[in-house]
């Protein structure tokens, strides 16, 4: 048997209460406090440190310990989210439909295409360390599992997540070349 309980629902059976928030707002908080990391232990503490540390159980109880041991934290975060949330509102003024159009084509066009064909500047930047050329798979090597040449060395080019995948029953006799994408970029790990 299988039972879903709603976070709702154990928020109400926790604390008592349910709070809600007028359309879209809680969704614009989150991203302002993404952004002003106003709950990060170093504002808020380490919350769950600080529950298995609070000699209380119940909700009311924590949160009466909680504020006596950190009497700033919630106005501390509450002013970086604000003023975060200010940061945001100036920057939805700016926002009209060519803007999002831009927005739209970055992200459907450029960002999509390059995502998907970065194959070619590992490759590329590869060779250039290694002083040799490099180039793209044809379609027949593609189905021998090569991405590409460095040189005169076949490799495929896989996530970094592929070395956890054991189920994976392909056969790869070439180099590897381990990719992880970062938030600004690519880690690209190779051996050889």
């Amino acid at each position: 048997m299988e039972l879903i309980i709603k976070n709702s629902r154990i928020t109400q059976d926790i604390a008592g209460k349910i709070t809600e928030f007028p359309k879209y707002t809680s969704q614009l908080m989150n991203l302002a406090n993404q952004n002003a990391q106003g709950t990060r232990p170093k504002v808020v503490g380490q919350l769950s440190d600080l529950i298995q540390e609070c000699p209380k159980k119940t909700y009311k109880e924590w949160v009466n310990w909680y504020n006596q041991k950190t009497p700033t934290a919630i106005d501390d975060a509450t002013e970086k989210v604000y003023e975060m949330i200010q940061n945001l509102n100036n920057a939805i003024k700016q926002i009209d439909k060519a803007l999002v159009r831009k927005w739209v084509e970055d992200l459907v066009l450029t960002k999509t295409f390059v995502g998907l064909c970065f194959q070619e500047s590992i490759l590329k930047v590869i060779a250039e360390r290694r002083l040799v050329n490099y180039r793209l798979a044809t379609s027949i090597e593609e189905s021998q599992n090569i991405d590409g040449y460095i040189g005169d060395i076949p490799v495929s080019i896989k996530p970094i997540t592929y070395k956890t995948k054991n189920m994976l029953h392909e056969n790869i006799n070439v180099k590897i070349i381990y990719y992880e994408k970062l938030k600004d970029g690519i880690k690209v790990e190779y051996h050889f």
